[in-house]
């Protein structure tokens, strides 16, 4: 197989130029939850009415297209609010519709689209006090949390390289092969005070020292996409959500213990994260 060489800053740089040219994003949520409530069928809809109102829609950036366009249709992984799902979000108008259908995808074209309006009814509506909220950075479900590790999860493209690598995707691991020794990795993290998300918490630089400590020829890297027991962190929505973060981060523990070759463990109940990944 004959191999790609990227260059991440003129990713970047193009990614940049592309997006300048579209007037709106939307993204559909394509997590798990969202797809068994049909947000595949909207997703289609909404590019089949954008088209019939005569709005330019593109759903894959094409780097040497110049001309302008109208909307960029894209999908994400798990937006985090299942259960009001399926989600579409507009940006950079900040709205987030919840409980869409494909009955409401005409109206949305026409009041926010073209109208540039809010279709009120979609927005979510607080149970009690029977608020109305734009968006995520208005939600309360949103605003009380701090995400990291799944911080793009149901913002960007999983299917994408180019939008995770103009969000900073791969430098981290550039700059460990091409500037860091193993050691340094190790310390760096263990420095941080990272642990396990699951189990004991044990620190992750410690476990990574232990492990470069062992000089052999093979050594492997192994991502544990499992989730038994109740309440775990759902690993799932990583992979199906932000795969290339999986793939960064098994690169860079790779540079750390000096392994040459990695495996990802995922259950065969989660079609779409195998997918993805």
């Amino acid at each position: 197989m004959e191999k790609q060489v990227i260059d991440l800053n003129r990713e970047k740089e193009l990614y940049k130029a592309a997006t300048a040219r579209i007037d709106r994003r939307i993204i559909v949520c394509a997590g798990t939850g969202c797809i068994a409530n049909g947000s595949m069928k909207v997703f289609d809809a909404l590019k089949r009415e954008i088209e019939a109102k005569g709005l330019d829609v593109v759903v894959e950036l094409d780097f040497e297209d110049n001309k302008d366009h109208d909307v960029h249709l894209t999908k994400s992984g798990c937006q985090g609010f299942c259960q009001v799902g399926p989600l579409v979000t507009i940006l950079p108008d900040d709205i987030m519709y919840n409980k869409v259908s494909v009955n409401d995808v005409k109206e949305i074209v026409k009041t926010t689209l073209i109208e540039n309006s809010i279709v009120d009814r979609l927005l979510y509506k607080e149970p009690k006090s029977g608020n109305l909220y734009k968006g995520i950075h208005e939600i309360p479900f949103y605003t009380q949390q701090k995400r990291t590790v799944i911080a793009k999860c149901g913002v960007i493209d999983p299917e994408d390289i180019r939008e995770y690598i103009n969000l900073g995707g791969y430098s981290a691991a550039r700059k460990v092969f091409t500037q860091s020794e193993p050691e340094d990795v190790c310390k760096l993290i263990k420095d941080s005070g990272m642990r396990g998300r699951g189990g004991g918490g044990f620190s992750t630089g410690f476990k990574w020292e232990l492990t470069l400590a062992q000089k052999n020829e093979k050594k492997y890297v192994i991502c544990n996409g499992d989730e038994g027991d109740p309440g775990a962190f759902m690993d799932r929505s990583i992979l199906e959500g932000n795969p290339h973060s999986i793939v960064e981060g098994m690169m860079i523990a790779a540079r750390a213990i000096e392994a040459n070759e990695g495996y990802i463990y995922v259950r065969v109940e989660y079609p779409l994260a195998v997918r993805r990944i």
